[in-house]
């Protein structure tokens, strides 16, 4: 019997999206751990737009996938510049400290 697209193929994007989501949820106090998790569930989301790409002989998804990498490096990118910034004012990264801030 032919799937298609295997339950091993499609299950391996799902555990990393829920690896990632499992960091947001159970690391509330370190900033780099949650923006490292959400890397991982762009990366999950990337990763099944390419399965399905492969799968449909389209190259949209692919595309796609390159666009949401984008969007991905560019979040990580000023996140830290950000991160950065405030820890030469603040001297401290610690999310406790960052909720204070307000506007």
């Amino acid at each position: 019997m032919v799937w298609g697209i295997s339950v091993f193929k499609l299950s391996i994007p799902f555990i990393i999206f829920f690896i990632g989501l499992s960091g947001i949820f159970l690391n509330r106090r370190n900033i780099i751990i949650l923006l490292m998790s959400v890397e991982l569930m762009l990366l999950s989301i990337n990763f099944g737009f390419i399965l399905f790409s492969v799968y449909l002989d389209d190259i949209v998804g692919q595309i796609f996938s390159l666009l949401v990498l984008t969007v991905a490096a560019a979040e990580s990118a000023i996140g830290l510049a950000i991160l950065v910034i405030y820890y030469r004012v603040r001297k401290t990264i610690s999310i406790e400290s960052i909720r204070l801030m307000k506007g």
